[in-house]
C-alpha cells in the first residue's frame, strides 16, 4: 500500500495520475499548503524540504519525495511507463528533467507574479510569460514529430500534463500551439488522468 501526501497542485497531481495509471492501491493524505500544513513536524519527517507530493511505500519501507523521483520510483517498481532500453529510457528521462528544471519553475514563477504577488511587477510578469510561451513552443515543436513527449506514453507526459492543464488558470491559450493542444486533448481523455486530476477530492 502506498501513502500519498499531496495537494491540488500540478506537482501533486503528477503522483496521483501515475498511481492511477499503474493501478496501485493508495491512501490519500491531504496536505493543505494554504494552511502551511507542509511545515508540520509530522510532514517534515517525511519530506525535510516541506514540499508535496511525497509517498511512503509500506511494501518496501521506502519514502520518496520530489515528484520526478516519485514517478521514476513508481515506474521502476511496476515496470511501467519508463522504458528499459537505454536510448528510449533517456528520451523519457530528458523530457522529465525538462519538466522539472524548466516547465515547473518557469510556469510557477509566471503564475505567482501574474496572479498572486502582492505587488504587480511588469518586468517579472513579462519575463516569465515570455519563457512560458517559449516552453510551449518547445513542446509544440517536439509534438509535431511525436505522438507523446517521450515517444510512447510515459512518465514524461504525466509530469508535463498537469502544468499544461493549468493554461486557463494562467490566463493563456493553446490556440497557437496545435500539436501541444492535440496532445493535451488526447491525455485529457485518459480515465487515469481524469481520476488523478481529482486527487485530493
Amino acid at each position: 500500500m502506498i501513502e500519498l501526501y499531496t495537494f491540488t497542485t500540478p506537482n501533486g497531481r503528477k503522483a496521483s495520475i501515475m498511481l492511477e495509471e499503474i493501478g496501485l492501491d493508495y491512501n490519500v493524505h491531504k496536505i493543505d499548503i494554504t494552511k502551511d500544513e507542509q511545515f508540520s513536524k509530522e510532514f517534515i519527517a517525511i519530506n525535510p524540504n516541506s514540499k508535496i507530493p511525497a509517498i511512503v511505500d509500506h511494501d518496501t519501507d521506502i519514502t520518496v519525495f520530489e515528484s520526478g523521483a516519485i514517478l521514476i520510483y513508481l515506474a521502476e517498481k511496476t515496470g511501467k511507463l519508463l522504458p528499459t532500453e537505454s536510448k528510449q529510457r533517456f528520451q523519457v528521462i530528458q523530457w522529465l528533467m525538462f519538466q522539472m528544471g524548466s516547465v515547473g519553475p518557469m510556469f510557477g514563477q509566471y503564475n505567482h507574479f501574474n496572479r498572486f504577488a502582492a505587488e504587480k511587477i511588469p518586468y517579472a510578469i513579462a519575463r516569465y510569460q515570455k519563457e512560458t510561451l517559449r516552453l510551449y513552443e518547445v513542446l509544440n515543436t517536439r509534438l509535431a514529430d511525436a505522438e507523446y513527449v517521450g515517444g510512447d506514453y510515459s512518465i514524461a507526459d504525466i509530469a508535463i500534463y498537469p502544468w499544461i492543464a493549468s493554461y486557463q488558470f494562467m490566463e493563456l491559450t493553446l490556440d497557437k500551439h496545435p500539436h501541444l493542444q492535440r496532445w493535451y486533448e488526447t491525455l485529457q481523455q485518459r480515465p487515469a488522468v481524469q481520476q488523478g486530476m481529482k486527487v485530493p477530492a
